[in-house]
């Protein structure tokens, strides 16, 4: 090195270079962008950094006592690479539009600059017009210099108005990276063709190149985080579908109540009028209630306080033991009732178990409800000694179950477990997991009430 500028010449081309070469193994291990874009951006750099190898080992060369001839090849080789980037450029703008490369009026005239500019560089070595190099090995731009920077100024230039003209077609980022890519080169072009500066048109078009990849990249990823947004949307769109259906089925299973359990009802209460009006009157209550509950859960789409199902499943119960009152008995073990629970979870649960698992013939049928508190949230236990009924089966009590076990599911995060007891029936187990409390919801107090009936 025989003086400050030769230095930054070097050290140009050599930053040049690592930059192109940084740019291609990003390339290379950078996730998010499509397979077409990869595959030009590794071609792109690819060359970039065969562009930026050649000029700095050109300008190794030039310092040293090698012969000429290889100078020459290389000065060659590095033109052609300067100029190989930007043919590319025009491909993949073509590409961003949707445009057929093929019939592109675009193309075809920057393959002919490109064809030009091929041309004058192979030319250059033997007219000694354009460049030429002394047997003290100095290099000097000829008198038609600017000549053979022309073709590629002009596909600079018509890259540059093709861009502007297709803007409509392309995404904001995209258009910007074309820009940014287009327009440091085209200056760069310009102002070379008055002042060698040679090594920082290497330089410049890698760092646009650099900034085109980065807002392509950029635009890419942002196009994934909306489709994936898109997706779920569309899955919340499922899930609230899925959530209506199953709420419509527990709607129409409070409205096709039981025609016999009305029809006992009201039996039970016209024989206990004249029998025991005191009776008749606190059974009228709890079905009333009941009916209450029923109808009112048609219009809950939230979940609701424990202590209000409940409060349901008592007055179910009650009505019915004021028809089996010999063959019925219930106990209630809840001292945990600080959670919230879908409508219509716990008494279709109570109702299954003494619509399938009560054996008029197998002698006194003993349902249980007890509640506790986990570490993970809240747990619901309905058990009896009854037949149980078969997993296999597809009738009633499953769906119902099934339905609940949908409905816990999309509501609240919840599960339902089904399986046989220790001695004989079923246990039903619901599991609610913790959330912060609504605003505005009950501040209930630990009870726990006990009873057997």
């Amino acid at each position: 090195m025989n003086s400050w500028i030769d230095f930054f010449y070097f050290f140009i081309c050599g930053a040049a270079l690592l930059l192109s070469v940084l740019a291609l193994w990003f390339t290379i291990i950078m996730p998010g962008i499509d397979r077409w874009s990869k595959r030009f951006f590794l071609l792109f750099f690819t060359v970039l950094m065969l562009n930026c190898f050649s000029a700095l080992l050109e300008t190794v060369l030039l310092r040293y006592p090698v012969p000429i001839p290889p100078v020459i090849f290389l000065l060659v080789l590095e033109s052609l690479f300067l100029a190989l980037p930007l043919p590319m450029l025009t491909v993949y703008l073509l590409h961003c539009s949707g445009e057929d490369i093929r019939s592109s009026r675009l193309f075809r005239a920057v393959i002919v600059l490109w064809a030009v500019y091929f041309v004058l560089v192979v030319a250059s070595p033997f007219t000694g017009s354009f460049s030429y190099i002394t047997p003290d090995r100095q290099y000097f731009r000829g008198p038609l210099y600017p000549l053979l920077l022309l073709p590629m100024t002009l596909t600079m230039l018509l890259n540059l108005a093709g861009t502007i003209r297709r803007r409509k077609h392309l995404s904001r980022k995209t258009y910007q990276s074309f820009l940014a890519a287009l327009l440091p080169m085209t200056i760069a072009l310009l102002v070379h063709t008055f002042v060698d500066v040679y090594a920082l048109l290497d330089i410049c078009i890698v760092l646009s190149a650099l900034s085109m990849y980065s807002l392509v990249l950029s635009d890419q990823i942002e196009q994934d985080l909306c489709q994936q947004r898109e997706i779920a949307r569309h899955q919340r769109e499922i899930a609230r579908h899925q959530r209506e259906i199953a709420d419509q089925r527990a709607s129409i299973m409070v409205l096709q109540m039981r025609p016999h359990f009305i029809y006992n009802t009201m039996t039970s209460i016209y024989c206990l009028c004249n029998q025991d009006p005191v009776k008749a009157r606190q059974v009228v209550m709890d079905f009333t209630t009941y009916l209450r509950k029923n109808f009112t859960a048609i219009a809950s789409s939230e979940p609701i306080p424990f202590s209000a199902e409940l409060e349901h499943v008592r007055a179910y119960l009650a009505v019915e033991q004021a028809q089996y009152e010999d063959s019925l008995f219930v106990d209630y073990d809840t001292p945990h009732i600080r959670f919230r629970v879908p409508p219509l979870t716990l008494q279709p649960i109570v109702e299954n178990a003494v619509k399938h698992g009560r054996d008029p013939y197998a002698g006194p049928f003993h349902i249980s409800v007890r509640t506790r508190k986990t570490d993970s949230g809240s747990e619901i236990t309905v058990s009896d000694n009854g037949r149980g009924f078969d997993p296999a089966d597809d009738s009633g009590p499953h769906i119902a179950l099934e339905n609940i076990r949908q409905r816990l599911e999309l509501m609240c995060g919840g599960s339902l477990v089904i399986s046989p007891g220790d001695s004989g029936g079923t246990v039903v187990k619901v599991t609610i997991p913790d959330r912060s409390p609504a605003s505005g919801e009950e501040t209930y107090e630990k009870t726990k009430d006990s009873q057997t009936v």
